[in-house]
């Protein structure tokens, strides 16, 4: 298989369980080996008191972005730690996109940047993750 063969393999996977993502109507957009971009509506359970996407959808977008990334290689991983500095407001009607690439990858640990960004490509949020992957393979490789 490819590396793209494996990533794209590993989401088919991912997804029917990931129930979190989903119910937040989050998408998968792209796929590939140490990337994922995903995307996903700002509805009005989303906004906060001050008219903007309460900050956790806005990170639990970036975090799953970062979950695809670091789970493409056919290795379990799961984040060793996170950061996120939220840059401008997202608001209702908005799509928000977040595209995440792995920076470094070694051994058992990872490094990863996630950009979350609105439908005019204007930048929500910059989000980092180190990612620690743990016993266990996604499918086994013909």
């Amino acid at each position: 298989m490819t590396p793209q063969q494996i990533a794209e393999r590993c989401a088919e996977i991912m997804w029917p369980d990931d129930h979190a993502a989903r119910g937040l109507g989050i998408e998968i957009a792209a796929i590939g080996p140490g990337e994922a971009t995903l995307r996903m509506p700002v509805r009005q359970d989303m906004v906060n008191s001050h008219g903007t996407c309460h900050g956790g959808f806005i990170f639990a977008l970036a975090d799953s972005a970062f979950a695809y990334a670091c789970n493409s290689h056919n290795h379990y991983a799961v984040a060793g730690g996170v950061d996120i500095n939220f840059i401008a407001p997202a608001h209702l009607g908005d799509t928000l996109t977040a595209h995440g690439r792995e920076r470094q990858q070694g051994g058992r640990n990872g490094v990863y940047d996630v950009e979350v960004a609105d439908q005019t490509g204007k930048l929500i949020a910059l989000f980092r993750g180190r990612s620690v992957r743990i016993k266990g393979h996604y499918f086994e490789p013909a």
